[in-house]
């Protein structure tokens, strides 16, 4: 899973941007240690320019899930930094929400680390299928973190909330033996909904 420089401006007009073979790249973005013809796909989804990016999938002769940086597809990135849009419009063409990076996360994990609500709503929503949304709700990365594991560890509440209701599993440890809940400080909002749900599930398990 590549790493966020921290939140982005989503104010694409704010982003520096110089032309390079006909394709814009924001200037901001190291892209030393990416392929050439993988530069401007990365730069647009990271800078979120929704414009660059269509010109460059629309330019790029591979897969749309090939893997760009850090095994993180296109989509990945996009859910990473934050950019509803960009996330929207890879998804109509076709970006594989199930595809795994370097640390076997998919792009949900991403959009949960990051707090990403929206996005969080649109990937379950797009999937429109309930075993897949349970397959991407059960997946877990290589420690063991489901993307209820991330949002809990970030506390982002809402996003917890949403990843519940579509039927996160509250109880699922990690390969340290830790629960979503235990990821959340003690005493906060995000700690005690998980708690609770944990405790609701047990329960129901009892009683059936």
């Amino acid at each position: 899973m590549a790493v966020a420089d921290g939140r982005r401006d989503d104010d694409e007009d704010g982003a520096a941007l110089f032309e390079e073979e006909g394709v814009d790249y924001a200037e901001d973005i190291d892209l030393s240690d990416i392929p050439i013809h993988l530069r401007p796909l990365a730069s647009s989804a990271e800078s979120g320019n929704l414009d660059a990016l269509r010109q460059a999938l629309d330019a790029f002769d591979g897969n749309i899930d090939e893997p760009v940086e850090d095994g993180d597809t296109v989509l990945h990135l996009t859910c990473l930094f934050g950019h509803l849009n960009c996330v929207q419009f890879l998804l109509e063409r076709g970006a594989n929400m199930e595809a795994k990076d370097e640390d076997g996360a998919i792009p949900l994990h991403d959009a949960c680390a990051g707090g990403y609500l929206e996005i969080s709503q649109l990937l379950l929503s797009f999937a429109n299928d309930p075993d897949r949304v349970n397959r991407m709700l059960e997946t877990i990365d290589m420690e063991g973190d489901t993307p209820l594991h991330h949002a809990a560890r970030g506390e982002y509440t809402n996003v917890v909330r949403l990843l519940l209701s579509y039927g996160a599993s509250p109880s699922t440890t990690n390969l340290y033996g830790k629960t979503p809940a235990e990821l959340a400080d003690a005493g906060t909002e995000t700690r005690s909904i998980l708690e609770e749900a944990q405790a609701q599930g047990a329960l129901l398990r009892q009683q059936a």
